[in-house]
C-alpha cells in the first residue's frame, strides 16, 4: 500500500510491513515511483529519437522487472515526454488513475554529469526540514530517484556506452495539487503537489482483517515451533536491523506487526509468550509512548508539543523544549534532541513506550523495547520483567 491517501509517511519512516496473505486474490498495482521511472524511460527514448514501445520494463528495487504501459509519449520542443496512468491495483489509493509523467532534457555540456530532478506541475517541493529530503528539493523520494536513474541508464548505456549522462528529469502530475489536499503533505511542509513514493515499486492491497489474521497465524507458527520469545517490528527495515542483534532467534520469532501494536501485544500475551521484544524507529516509538495502540498516519501524527513538555521536564531547557515542540516532524525533533545531547529525553520516550507496551501485553510476559534512529543505530533499549517469570 502506497499510503498516498494518508500523506507521505515513507518520507521519514520505513517501508510498511509485508502485506498479509489474503483469502481472495487482490490485484497488485505499481507505485508512483515506478510510474515515474517508466515515464522517464519513455521520455528519454523520445529525446534520443529512438523507437518507443507502448509498454516499457523497469527494474524493481527488490529484484525483478515490471512492464508498465505508456499513456502517451512524444516530443515537446527540446524535451522528450511520456506519461503513465497510475494503477494502484485493488488498493484504495488517491493517486489511482492519476497521470504521472516525465520530461527529459539534456543538460548543457559544461554541467556536471548526472541526473537533475525537477518538480513539475503537481509534484510537491519540500519547504521544511525533518524529512529524508533537503529543503527545496522536489518531493521525489530516494528509492524512486534510484529507479528513475536506473531506467535512464538502461537506455543511455545502449546508445552511448561508457559515457556519463547529463540529464534533467521533470516529473509532473497534472492533478497532483488537487490530490495533495487529501494527504498530510501540507502539514509536513510539502507544497505544490504529491510526493513520488515507493520503496518496493509495487502497491499491494491492504486489508485490516487480513493483516490481523496474518499476525495471529505468524504467532501460532512460532508457538508451534516451541518458541517462547517473539520479536515484533513495525516493518521490514526495523526487522532487518534487529535480526543481527538477536542472532540466537530463528526466522519464525520475527513478526512484522505493522501498525497493530495493541493487537499484536494482546495476542502474544494470550498465546503465552514469555518474552516479547518490540523494535521501532523513533517516530513510531513516540506514538506508542503517547498511548497510540495503532500507529498508522491516519490515526494522527506524533504529538511534538507533548514531546516538548517532556523535554522541559527532563532538561529544564525552555528554549530547547520550544524548538522540539515546533519541529516539523519526529525525525527533526530527534535531530534537535541528539544535537543538544538530550539523551535523557529519548530515554523518557523509551520508558513511556515500555509502559504503553505493558498496558497492552498485561502483566505476564517480559518486555523489551528498542528504539532505533533513522540510520539504524539503537538509541535506547529497556526491559520490563513479567510476572510470569
Amino acid at each position: 500500500m502506497e499510503n498516498q491517501s494518508y500523506a507521505e509517511p515513507n518520507l521519514e519512516e520505513e517501508e510498511p510491513a509485508r502485506p498479509p496473505r489474503r483469502r481472495r486474490d487482490l490485484r497488485v498495482g505499481f507505485s508512483t515511483g515506478t510510474a515515474a521511472a517508466a515515464a522517464a524511460k519513455g521520455a528519454l527514448l523520445e529525446l534520443l529519437g529512438l523507437p518507443c514501445p507502448e509498454s516499457l520494463e523497469v527494474a524493481l528495487p527488490g529484484g525483478g522487472r515490471i512492464s508498465i504501459p505508456l499513456h502517451r509519449h512524444g516530443r515537446e520542443g527540446a524535451a522528450g515526454v511520456a506519461a503513465v496512468i497510475k494503477d494502484a491495483g485493488d488498493d484504495p489509493d488517491v493517486t489511482n488513475g492519476a497521470e504521472i509523467g516525465a520530461r527529459v532534457r539534456e543538460l548543457p555540456a559544461g554541467d556536471a554529469s548526472g541526473v537533475v530532478f525537477v518538480a513539475g506541475r503537481g509534484v510537491g517541493r519540500v519547504t521544511k526540514p525533518g524529512l529524508s529530503l533537503k529543503v527545496g528539493e522536489p518531493a521525489i523520494n530516494p528509492v524512486p530517484r534510484r529507479m528513475i536513474r536506473a531506467a535512464l541508464e538502461s537506455v543511455w548505456e545502449k546508445v552511448y556506452p561508457g559515457t556519463s549522462m547529463r540529464l534533467e528529469v521533470e516529473v509532473f502530475v497534472p492533478r497532483g495539487e488537487e490530490l495533495a489536499r487529501r494527504t498530510l503533505n501540507p502539514r509536513l511542509g510539502i507544497v505544490g503537489g504529491i510526493s513520488i513514493l515507493g520503496t518496493t515499486g509495487l502497491v499491494k492491497p491492504f486489508s485490516h482483517a487480513a493483516y490481523r489474521a496474518t499476525i495471529v497465524a505468524a504467532l501460532k507458527v512460532a508457538r508451534a515451533a516451541g518458541l517462547e520469545k517473539v520479536v515484533f517490528t513495525t516493518g521490514g527495515k526495523s526487522e532487518e536491523l534487529l535480526r543481527p542483534r538477536l542472532p540466537g532467534l530463528p526466522p519464525e520469532a520475527f513478526v512484522q506487526m505493522g501498525d497493530y501494536v495493541r493487537f499484536a501485544l494482546k495476542v502474544a500475551s494470550h498465546l503465552g509468550f514469555r518474552e516479547v521484544t518490540v523494535g521501532a524507529f523513533f517516530a513510531k516509538a513516540l506514538k506508542i509512548a503517547q498511548g497510540k495502540g495503532h500507529t498508522h498516519a491516519s490515526r494522527g501524527l506524533p504529538n511534538l508539543a507533548e514531546l516538548g513538555d517532556w523535554t522541559l521536564q527532563q532538561t529544564g531547557d525552555r528554549e530547547l523544549a520550544r524548538t522540539v515542540a515546533r519541529a516539523n516532524t519526529a525525525r527533526q525533533a530527534l535531530e534537535i534532541l541528539t544535537g543538544a545531547g538530550a539523551t535523557q529525553v529519548v530515554s523518557e520516550v523509551g520508558r513511556r513506550m515500555l509502559a504503553g507496551l505493558r498496558t497492552y501485553a498485561g502483566p505476564e510476559p517480559g518486555l523489551d523495547a528498542v528504539i532505533l534512529d533513522f540510520s539504524g543505530a539503537i538509541l535506547w533499549k529497556g526491559h520490563s520483567p513479567g510476572q510470569g517469570h
